[in-house]
């Protein structure tokens, strides 16, 4: 008899549980990255509506100190919102008022100066409560997963992520479910890195498990039966490459099928032919693949390139929703991963139900709905030499989440529709090396030349999933657009690099609200409700991937040691304004009377640059933002100061790495390189602007 009332105990609480799993987040709570575990970016709240919005306006706005990137999607629980930015730190405000209630530094400056993209922080954060109390999770640059304290920012525990003296790094944000935190990382565009996710117990940090998502060296033996069965999808010796398959972004959780979906990026490095030269589809690379939530066992997969050779990364967010299709209901995820199509797909299975194409797409012609596989275009794998390709690496959709909307039934993706150059001519296949010393690694040429102006465009367009067709289109202005938000008011919100911060009717496309932002504004906005009031919020700041735009970028003005970084927090009838002060780039540009032209070192330095610098400061050393434009650094005056800061890290508590083995002879190239780019530019806020050949 007691153990009957044992057994019938553990199973109403089983049964409690997993009800509370799957219980919906508080409507006036935003905790996870895309809100809650479908990942939907898509608020319940309707105060603030198509009806009045006319009455919305600034309720507060927070300066955030310091040169750093502010593209990050806040959190908020309980009234309170919280933030991230540049070097990890987070803060905590009364989400009502703005008033500090508490900042964590975790002192990423002190150890990130030997990796890339040093500065660019965190996307995202979570929050979660155990019925007892509330934990911020931050996962950090150099590779650290910190639950806090919600209440004063303390920490309760930190777990180290990454291998010691690898090339990773994390700028995405965890995701927290049923007492687990999951986190993967980046940096196989840098290294021979292998990609992982990990899942840590939330209240303790102890690690549950990890899953691999390309095979290791076969020598060594497989993990499990996926690593030997993917390492079936490879040739040559990849391992020494490290493979690639990050999953730097894309993490949902479903606890209909209690299983976790991962979207892994592309290979290491790019170039199939170097990593896999005798063919292979390259499992995982490029796929959605679904693991068991609480053992990280292999499920299913869905690959969405095969022998992935372009940075097609499927490491877009990945949202789940019930659709009716051909009259019945079915539980599906989507995405749109770079490569330019939206994929349908079965969550229960893997099994693709559709895709199409949301913009100029020339490496495929289609998607075949039986294998799953695409129709690929003849010459895009770069086998004649260079190859024009649409979408390019940038794709057609970054990181900048869509959204969904169960009441209109349409997906809002901010869509980019610009080429890629794809070339591997005078690279040694045979004898190349991933590189180690903090480095662009991709095995294909990197162009060096500006992008035009009118090389291409962006728009925000509504997406109807079940009849893959666009409903509307919003043109934005340049390449790059924020992340989307829909609500129940019938409004999609998004912010644009010219400093625009906009509301759409969902249904319509409509343009119904603006607020100039006074600075670029790329980051994904949340909706919450504090002292019973909605708000919006969204943070303001120019940077992330359009930093490697060059001029389509930089036209906006924006420069990153003067723009402010904000916080900005909407509300019906708010009462706040912002100052009236821009923060665009000096019109003139820096006076370099010392400069002698020497094109062969200039050609030199602008091959050294590119694979190092344009990440943060601009393809042709146009930057948009991110960081400082180097054709008017004073530093190109004062060569020991230039080497200083390239070398030394004299300023990496500001976000600059430290190449400690580049050479002297590299380190004056750049340089040389950098001079050349600022006497040819003629005035600062003018590029120029060549051509997208190598």
């Amino acid at each position: 008899m007691n153990f009957l009332w044992l057994s019938c105990t553990l199973a109403l609480f089983n049964l409690g549980l997993t009800a509370a799993v799957a219980r919906e987040v508080a409507p006036g709570d935003w905790p996870g990255f895309g809100r809650d575990a479908a990942e939907q970016h898509y608020s319940p709240l309707a105060d603030i509506n198509e009806s009045t919005i006319g009455r919305l306006n600034l309720a507060w706005y927070f300066d955030i100190p310091g040169t750093v990137l502010a593209t990050s999607s806040p959190v908020a629980a309980n009234g309170v919102l919280y933030f991230t930015t540049g070097y990890s730190v987070i803060r905590a405000v009364d989400g009502a008022t703005g008033r500090l209630l508490w900042t964590y530094d975790p002192r990423v400056s002190k150890v990130a100066g030997k990796r890339m993209r040093a500065a660019w922080g965190s996307r995202g954060l979570a929050y979660a409560f155990d019925g007892r109390r509330g934990s911020v999770y931050l996962a950090t640059h150099d590779g650290r997963l910190i639950a806090l304290d919600a209440g004063n920012g303390r920490p309760r525990w930190i777990v180290q992520t990454l291998e010691q003296g690898d090339s990773r790094y994390i700028t995405g944000a965890p995701r927290v479910f049923n007492g687990t935190v999951i986190i993967g990382h980046g940096g196989a565009d840098f290294g021979p890195v292998r990609g992982y996710v990990t899942a840590y117990n939330a209240t303790t940090g102890k690690r549950i498990w990890r899953f691999h998502t390309v095979p290791g060296d076969p020598a060594k033996g497989f993990e499990n039966a996926a690593m030997a069965m993917a390492a079936k999808t490879w040739t040559g010796e990849w391992w020494k490459f490290g493979g690639g398959g990050t999953v730097w972004n894309a993490i949902t959780y479903d606890p209909e099928f209690d299983a976790i979906y991962i979207g892994t990026g592309n290979g290491q490095p790019w170039n199939w032919k170097i990593r896999s030269p005798q063919g292979g589809d390259n499992l995982f690379l490029c796929s959605i693949v679904a693991l068991d939530a609480k053992s990280g066992r292999y499920k299913w997969h869905y690959q969405t390139n095969p022998a992935e050779s372009w940075d097609y990364n499927a490491a877009m967010d990945i949202e789940l929703a019930t659709l009716t299709i051909d009259g019945r209901a079915r539980k599906v995820l989507m995405q749109a991963p770079k490569n330019g199509f939206f994929y349908v797909i079965d969550r229960s299975n893997g099994k693709l139900i559709s895709a199409e194409k949301i913009t100029k797409v020339t490496w495929a012609e289609r998607i075949d709905l039986t294998s799953g596989r695409p129709i690929e275009a003849q010459g895009i794998r770069y086998e004649n030499g260079s190859a024009i390709i649409w979408p390019g690496s940038a794709g057609a959709h970054n990181w900048h989440p869509m959204a969904f909307s169960p009441q209109t039934g349409l997906v809002y993706i901010p869509t980019i529709n610009l080429p890629g150059v794809y070339d591997d001519s005078a690279i040694d296949r045979r004898h190349w090396q991933s590189s180690k010393q903090m480095q662009a690694s991709f095995g294909v040429n990197i162009p060096s030349g500006d992008i035009p102006l009118n090389a291409g465009n962006s728009f925000l367009q509504a997406w109807d999933p079940i009849s893959q067709r666009q409903i509307w289109q919003v043109p934005n202005p340049g390449l790059f657009n924020g992340g989307v938000m829909a609500t129940a008011g019938n409004l999609v919100f998004q912010g644009q690099p010219d400093g625009r911060f906009n509301a759409y009717a969902a249904d319509s496309g409509k343009a119904l609200w603006g607020f100039d932002a006074q600075v670029g504004v790329l980051g994904a906005p949340i909706s919450y409700l504090a002292k019973g009031r909605q708000y919006v919020a969204v943070l303001a700041g120019m940077g992330s991937g359009a930093a490697m735009l060059g001029s389509p970028a930089q036209q906006f003005g924006w420069d990153a040691r003067s723009q402010k970084r904000r916080v900005l927090v909407f509300t019906l009838d708010g009462q706040a304004s912002l100052p009236t002060k821009l923060n665009r780039l000096p019109e003139e540009p820096l006076t370099d009377t010392d400069y002698v032209a020497n094109p062969e070192q200039e050609k030199r330095g602008d091959a050294a640059y590119s694979t190092r610098c344009h990440i943060c400061h601009g393809i042709a050393g146009i930057a948009a933002g991110s960081a400082p434009d180097l054709r008017r650094s004073p530093l190109l005056l004062n060569s020991d100061g230039f080497r200083d800061v390239i070398q030394h890290g004299t300023r990496v508590g500001l976000g600059m790495p430290r190449y400690e083995n580049l050479m002297p002879q590299d380190i004056d190239d750049i340089r040389q390189f950098l001079r050349g780019r600022n006497r040819a530019s003629g005035d600062a806020a003018k590029g120029v602007a060549t051509n997208l050949t190598p």
